[in-house]
């Protein structure tokens, strides 16, 4: 990670490597929508939002102002829409999820655990506007990314066990944070790559999760889009 580059930035680079070509996948609100902005050439995705989008693009760089008509993502942020893209109500967005049609969806975390735990819709004695879909997603979704940094104030956020409510038990496939790239292979937590300068050792202590090192250990190499 560069000086200039915040870690939410840095996250949202990395994952973008991460999608395939021809993928349909939700970005869920908060940090996984940056990852719109740094897609690389030639890599054609279909971007689902769950207020009832599918091919949905970059932020615009001309926002209207509040009070004029403009399009937002399930977080309320302003988006835009491609002209493939197509627009339906809610409960076809949510078919759409829980039906196993999206290939990846990228969701924020609070926590993660050791055996692919997530939480990341409540915090207790905290006001929440609900939980959204990140449960249906996380269940429904062929492969669950979460994008988070790595510590809160230097509390640990992967944890042996998650002590927030959880979204969904197991389902996670991929970790991101500024410091690190995660994998969960046979119900083991395998830290696959680190990010430039960032040493094992250095993982390992901000990491309450056992995790496994792998052989083919690699720098983090992240998106270029736009630098």
């Amino acid at each position: 990670m560069t000086q200039t580059m915040s870690a939410k930035e840095f996250i949202a680079r990395r994952i973008a490597l991460e999608l395939k070509d021809g993928d349909v996948v939700n970005l869920g609100i908060g940090l996984p929508t940056l990852v719109a902005n740094f897609l690389p050439a030639g890599v054609q995705l279909l971007l689902h939002s769950e207020n009832g989008f599918l091919g949905i693009g970059p932020v615009p760089k001309d926002i209207p102002p509040i009070g004029q008509p403009r399009i937002v993502n399930a977080g309320g942020a302003p988006c835009s829409i491609l002209p493939t893209g197509s627009t339906f109500d809610t409960s076809i967005s949510f078919a759409l999820m829980r039906g196993g049609h999206l290939d990846a969806c990228v969701l924020g975390g609070l926590q993660v655990a050791e055996n692919g735990d997530l939480a990341n819709w409540m915090v207790p004695g905290k006001n929440v506007p609900g939980m959204g879909g990140a449960m249906d997603l996380a269940v429904g979704a062929k492969s669950v990314i979460v994008a988070m940094e790595h510590t809160n104030n230097g509390e640990k956020k992967i944890l042996k066990k998650c002590t927030l409510p959880l979204t969904v038990k197991g389902r996670v496939s991929v970790l991101v944070t500024e410091k690190a790239l995660f994998r969960f292979l046979d119900g083991k937590l395998v830290l696959e790559e680190t990010a430039p300068g960032v040493t094992v050792e250095d993982i390992r202590a901000n990491t309450d999760a056992d995790f496994v090192v792998s052989d083919n250990l690699k720098e983090m190499v992240i998106s270029q889009v736009g630098l």
